[in-house]
């Protein structure tokens, strides 16, 4: 099978980041297909206007930290991602807590968005993950959806450094899943200890691969929130491997991380 496929990209800003959508396969030019991405991007606004804690007129902003009500979970899909959340406390041992973070407007109240991202990707992918003979790598703020037709060769994704971004610590090819990084590097310490209510400070960034990108973005959220034995918790998540940087700058990964860094270098290695 001929590996010389034409290539397209898309890049919009929407739920308050960069989003990209790269297709590779022989129609990535027609207008068929163009229209495929702007249903994604349309649904990506459109789930924006539901759960964005930054935009008072949303569901979310307009409960301001509450915990979402019968009103509120009245929305089919309200009720999913509150439902999400909870499995999502149950499977990190609680280091993945939607209901007491910090809020844009102060405060502590319930916040998915750690969440909501990864299963608002996955969600409308679909748009585009039935297109016959064509390759997807979907891109939403350093958390990437992949998919690749059989025989066709892997997609690679770069884990920055988060000390010094313009520089690769690692590079993991993958044909299908999700890789997904949380840390400090872009957003400073924003993700919180859900036991003390501090900022996580012990971790500078975990990068997680593996099948699904809505629970590897959260088991990365969850690792940087755990800090010093994260690694050891991610070693047992079946199906799943991460690489982690810690606040000393040492690089450590489970056994089964597939790309070449070694455990045990520093970030200056």
């Amino acid at each position: 099978m001929s590996t010389d496929l034409d290539r397209r990209a898309w890049v919009v800003q929407v739920m308050g980041l960069p989003v990209s959508v790269h297709l590779r396969g022989p129609r990535v030019r027609t207008d068929a297909v163009a229209q495929r991405v702007e249903r994604v991007f349309a649904e990506l606004r459109e789930l924006d206007a539901v759960f964005s804690t930054y935009r008072p007129e949303s569901v979310l902003g307009r409960l301001g930290g509450a915990p979402p009500g019968p009103a509120a979970t009245a929305d089919p899909l309200v009720r999913e991602v509150v439902a999400l959340c909870e499995e999502a406390r149950a499977r990190t041992d609680g280091w993945f807590d939607a209901r007491r973070l910090p809020l844009p407007r102060g405060g502590t109240g319930f916040d998915p968005s750690g969440l909501v991202k990864g299963w608002a990707v996955e969600r409308v992918a679909r748009h585009l993950t039935d297109l016959p003979g064509h390759d997807l790598c979907l891109n939403a703020g350093g958390d990437v959806l992949l998919r690749t037709a059989p025989g066709r060769p892997a997609w690679r994704v770069g884990i920055e450094d988060p000390d010094r971004p313009a520089r690769m610590l690692d590079v993991v090819e993958r044909a299908r899943g999700a890789v997904a990084t949380s840390g400090t590097a872009r957003r400073g310490a924003h993700i919180t200890d859900p036991r003390s209510g501090r900022p996580a400070g012990a971790v500078r960034s975990v990068t997680v691969v593996g099948p699904e990108l809505l629970w590897a973005d959260v088991y990365a959220t969850a690792a940087v929130a755990r800090g010093a034995d994260a690694l050891d918790w991610l070693a047992t998540l079946d199906g799943y491997a991460a690489l982690l940087v810690d606040a000393a700058g040492r690089i450590r990964a489970t056994p089964d991380w597939p790309g070449s860094r070694p455990a045990g270098q520093t970030a200056a290695a």
